[in-house]
């Protein structure tokens, strides 16, 4: 692929023909916007090319994509790139093994502002998490706000972008490795066992954990709430638990 033929706006990449070279490519792909209405031409060959990708593909209204790509002739259709590489939950695991470590990860169930994800990745890579995975639908994926507002940190942090949270959690617990939910009637969080292989799941702060991926957690642990409000920001929510997590593991 020759980078010249690219046009980019920021992580977007712009036009058919630019969004057909990067499909060729083995550049990764977070999503692909596509007008509402465009369905002649290249546009099916690109559709085409992300269903065999399994690439998500988002239909928006061409005003949206207009302001998206600073009315850039975008011809109905531009690529999310993501910020930094995505990596496989198993390179995860492989990565805590190596360091002789019992894994340690994060994961995300549908936190859509990037604001928030940018600090949960700040918060895990200064606690010593392994990785923090995410859905790759209804979530922030790897953007260049969540990259800003990690200050840095997503350049060490591992990051795997899964189709289904669940099965996932699944996986993870036939690795020995014990889930935890952050939310609401749960026990107290400094009062919780965190030894051993450790996966904490964060929800958004609208609708919290899924009711299906809460069911597949081993544990659920809550924060005490004294004020008048009753739900934390999902970044300071996992930070104070994953920061118990971190002072539990040095103290082994």
């Amino acid at each position: 692929m020759n980078e010249e033929n690219i046009k980019t706006k920021d992580n977007l990449v712009i036009g058919r023909n630019a969004v057909l070279e990067l499909l060729k490519s083995n550049r990764q792909v977070e999503n692909v916007l596509i007008a509402k209405g465009e369905r002649e031409g290249s546009i099916t060959r690109i559709i085409a090319m992300c269903r065999e990708k399994q690439i998500v593909i988002k239909n928006v209204d061409r005003k949206k994509l207009d302001f998206m790509c600073a009315n850039a002739n975008h011809q109905g259709v531009a690529a999310n790139v993501p910020a930094h590489d995505y990596v496989t939950v198993d390179e995860m695991i492989e990565y805590a093994d190596r360091r002789g470590e019992a894994p340690f990860l994060i994961i995300c169930d549908e936190i859509e502002d990037s604001h928030n994800l940018g600090a949960i990745i700040r918060s895990a890579e200064a606690c010593g998490a392994h990785g923090i995975i995410i859905p790759k639908r209804r979530n922030a994926g790897l953007n260049f706000i969540v990259a800003k507002t990690s200050c840095g940190a997503l350049e060490y942090m591992r990051v795997a972008r899964v189709s289904n949270i669940a099965a996932t959690i699944d996986a993870l617990k036939k690795k020995n490795i014990w889930v935890y939910c952050a939310d609401m009637d749960g026990q107290p969080w400094c009062k919780t066992d965190f030894s051993g292989g450790c996966a904490l799941v964060v929800g958004s702060e609208g609708h919290g954990v899924g009711r299906l991926v809460k069911e597949k957690c081993d544990v659920v642990v809550s924060l005490p709430m004294r004020g008048k409000v009753n739900s934390l920001n999902a970044s300071v929510a996992a930070g104070i638990i994953m920061y118990e997590v971190a002072r539990q593991r040095l103290e082994l």
